[in-house]
């Protein structure tokens, strides 16, 4: 994919989801079959409202396990209180490019973006090598931070 198709297709993504609250994109490499480009986009974008605020009944005491423990003495940090925070989940889309480069449709740009689920970062890295293994593909996906992503963007775009 050439810089400006990756322009394009950056920006027609940035028309349909908030641009700000990217935080990051996986680009495959795309695909000419045909006559015809093509190419997927995974990214991870932040909620519209923040994650859940940890409440207090979430802190377990230890302080029982520390007594049954045969380490009881060497630590006090053994007894100290074990926060539990969820991780933190953003939403995944999906984004897809189709460009028509000979016969009678050339120049035919279409592009869908697509809301496929809700996942912490990591798991989301681990699903695109997944995919990249599968597919075979030799080439790496491009990961950019939601700052990359939105230095490709035209200034008048949100």
């Amino acid at each position: 994919m050439n810089d400006d198709t990756r322009a394009r297709f950056f920006t027609a993504i940035a028309q349909q989801l908030p641009a700000d609250r990217v935080i990051e994109v996986h680009l495959f490499p795309a695909i000419k079959q045909g006559g015809v480009e093509s190419g997927v986009a995974v990214l991870a974008v932040e909620r519209d409202s923040p994650a859940p605020a940890l409440d207090v009944t979430d802190v377990t005491d230890t302080a029982d396990d520390a007594e049954a423990s045969p380490y009881a003495d060497e630590s006090p940090l053994a007894a100290a209180p074990v926060v539990r925070v969820p991780p933190s989940r953003y939403i995944v889309y999906s984004a897809r490019y189709r460009h028509t480069l000979k016969g009678m449709d050339r120049g035919k740009w279409e592009v869908s973006v697509t809301d496929e689920a809700d996942a912490p970062l990591l798991t989301i890295d681990a699903v695109v090598r997944g995919v990249q293994r599968r597919s075979g593909d030799v080439d790496d996906t491009m990961r950019l931070s939601g700052d990359e992503f939105r230095a490709t963007l035209p200034a008048n775009v949100p």
